[in-house]
């Protein structure tokens, strides 16, 4: 990835209005739900009072959103698209750990909700630890990384159906990237501002992703796909 894929400064480039239009719609309802789920909690506020906040209807909040929990966390579908871009884009030889562990890096230094550090991190995560719901929504935005990960490196390398190494290379990472972002929240979440905690998410990503690196070359993962120079 010689460019940031999660910094790329317009990310409506190529959109028909329509588009552009639906996405700041969904922007919108997002941003209004997200500041009232802050001030009264998840589950005490309903989608009718974000509809009425956001000035739509509540079948449009539906249209934009599947469920709920969506409103809140909305980035799940930005990060399978950011992951398992970075894996079908790697470089020749690397291990699908590799542009992940890049990207992460650049989402931390960007100071991107997906990168695990900010200063409104505190205040986002204890809404979801507040939540149930929210929580449960969290465990399968997981897995459904884990199934798109395993795909992208399932697609990369040529892997047949029985193959475990793709499901294996998914889920180490993700595990990967899950205990950094944890570890990190809970300083963030004990008073340490981003900017001290920085460096030693920095150093953690580079020792975790080392050490994941590591285990799947030890494990035969294959090189990038032959298509990426």
């Amino acid at each position: 990835m010689a460019s940031s894929r999660a910094s790329r400064p317009a990310p409506d480039d190529g959109l028909s209005l329509r588009e552009r239009k639906k996405r700041q719609t969904r922007q919108r309802i997002s941003a209004v739900a997200t500041r009232l789920f802050a001030a009264r909690g998840f589950d005490k506020v309903t989608v009718a009072e974000v509809a009425e906040a956001a000035e739509v209807s509540t079948m449009t909040v539906f249209n934009h959103f599947a469920r709920k929990e969506d409103l809140y966390l909305d980035r799940i579908p930005e990060a399978l698209d950011l992951f398992t871009g970075a894996v079908r884009e790697r470089r020749r030889g690397e291990t699908a750990a590799a542009p992940v562990r890049r990207l992460f890096l650049e989402l931390a230094d960007a100071r991107h909700p997906l990168g695990g550090l900010g200063d409104t991190f505190p205040a986002f995560w204890r809404v979801i630890l507040d939540s149930p719901a929210l929580r449960a929504r969290v465990r399968e935005g997981i897995e459904e990384l884990e199934d798109a990960l395993a795909q992208a490196v399932a697609e990369t390398t040529g892997a047949g159906p029985g193959d475990p190494l793709p499901r294996l290379t998914a889920a180490l990472t993700v595990t990967a990237y899950r205990t950094v972002v944890a570890t990190t929240m809970a300083r963030l979440l004990a008073g340490e501002r981003a900017d001290d905690a920085a460096p030693g998410h920095r150093a953690l990503i580079d020792t975790t992703f080392d050490a994941l690196e590591e285990a799947l070359r030890a494990l035969g993962h294959p090189p990038g796909a032959p298509e990426n120079p």
